[in-house]
């Protein structure tokens, strides 16, 4: 289960990015999560994922 709160939210997706994936894309299939609304949900809080750096920023 994701956190709900968007900072917490945002630190585990990037630290999970950082340490276990490839790409958002790899951590999306691997955790059966809809990518669009993973993005979309952090949107709401002000941060966009920059594949260049594999990051939400």
């Amino acid at each position: 289960m994701l956190p709900q709160d968007p900072m917490i939210l945002l630190s585990y997706v990037n630290t999970k990015l950082r340490d276990d994936y490839d790409s958002l894309e790899a951590l999306c299939e691997d955790l059966d999560l809809d990518r669009e609304a993973l993005e979309q949900k952090l949107a709401a809080a002000g941060f966009v994922y920059r594949e260049e750096q594999k990051r939400f920023m």
